[in-house]
């Protein structure tokens, strides 16, 4: 199988979003959480988690103290696959790099003007924008080959209540300094605890450390793995709090295949043992960039063995492959190398 492919739709159809990938699925109280339709397919359930860059709901005052005032894309900022084994023993999380190349089928309808495209290539992050959250999961469905049974698309605004739902903030921590002049983040070697505005620069943070956006996605797998440390500390013993919790991050808006606050207190029933170790990390294998396109700029390519490997040991319900297992990058940086939840948690 190669990736990405041409695919065709079967019907007419950030804020880094990290925190909402994993921060439903914690380990929880709600052993007795209210039936829901959540589907509990034979190989395992597919969450697609996204990110939107949208400042709806920021006000002046954060916009200027959490460097948010650029302008907005109008896309899907960062996405993550997230697989929950059918026997709800482990969790395997799959980053898809904004700057992916794919390429979007003849006829599609664009969200914005109702106008039919033509076919055409794109960064995965602009499925969004053209189509809206049924596009968005069509797209990752083709790409990947994997269903996409439920769907969670959170903008900068929630981000950043749902952090501040987490009593004392999300400990983020650097072995070395961390400054980034265009999110403003400034942190010294160490660990800091953080409130919502301060973990979205965390989160967005692409500049400061050479590793472009592989590392922003480093940064949201550790955030993930330590929101949920400090969510078993507290929220996840008081059903009230949790449930609040999940109807922030959830929000009200009608998405393709939305998950709804009830499903995601039902994962966590589901996972309420799950420890850390059994939580995996990963970037769906690369091998570089594609020559610059016309319309389209710089883009990464997948590495096409690697790819169908990973998502092939997720179709099958198997844990991902080993990082010997796929051949290394051209891009030393984003070279695949999977991690266990355990290893991102901040001392």
């Amino acid at each position: 199988m190669k990736f990405p492919r041409p695919w065709r739709p079967r019907r007419p159809l950030f804020v880094p979003a990290a925190l909402a990938a994993l921060a439903a699925l914690a380990p929880g109280a709600l052993a007795a959480a209210a039936p829901t339709d959540l589907p509990a397919p034979e190989k395992g359930l597919n969450l697609l988690v996204v990110g939107i860059d949208s400042r709806k709901g920021v006000t002046a005052e954060e916009k200027e103290r959490f460097r948010l005032g650029g302008q907005e894309c109008d896309c899907t900022d960062v996405m993550m696959l997230v697989h929950i084994s059918a026997e709800n023993d482990r969790v395997d999380v799959v980053s898809l790099p904004r700057d992916s190349l794919t390429s979007f089928p003849d006829q599609h309808r664009d969200r914005r003007t109702g106008k039919l495209h033509a076919a055409h290539q794109s960064k995965i992050n602009g499925a969004w924008a053209e189509g809206g959250s049924s596009f968005t999961v069509e797209t990752v469905e083709s790409m990947t080959g994997l269903p996409v049974h439920r769907y969670l698309e959170i903008d900068f605004r929630r981000f950043m209540d749902t952090v501040d739902r987490v009593d004392g903030g999300v400990p983020i921590c650097t072995e070395k300094a961390l400054k980034d002049p265009a999110t403003g983040i400034d942190l010294a070697p160490g660990t800091k605890p953080v409130g919502g505005g301060e973990a979205l620069q965390y989160v967005r943070s692409r500049k400061a450390d050479g590793q472009m956006d592989f590392g922003r996605i480093q940064k949201q797998q550790k955030f993930v793995v330590n929101t949920l440390e400090r969510l078993r500390e507290g929220v996840l013993d008081d059903p009230d709090r949790l449930r609040g919790f999940a109807e922030t991050l959830r929000g009200t808006g009608a998405t393709e295949r939305g998950i709804s606050p009830a499903e995601l207190l039902t994962l966590a029933a589901r996972l309420h043992d799950l420890p850390p170790d059994r939580m995996g990390f990963a970037t769906v294998p690369v091998r570089g960039f594609n020559p610059d396109i016309a319309g389209v700029g710089s883009t990464l390519a997948w590495d096409e063995k690697g790819a169908a490997d990973v998502f092939g040991r997720l179709r099958d319900d198997h844990p991902l492959p080993a990082a010997d297992e796929v051949a290394p990058s051209q891009i030393p940086v984003g070279t695949y190398a999977p991690t266990p939840g355990a290893s991102l948690i901040c001392p």
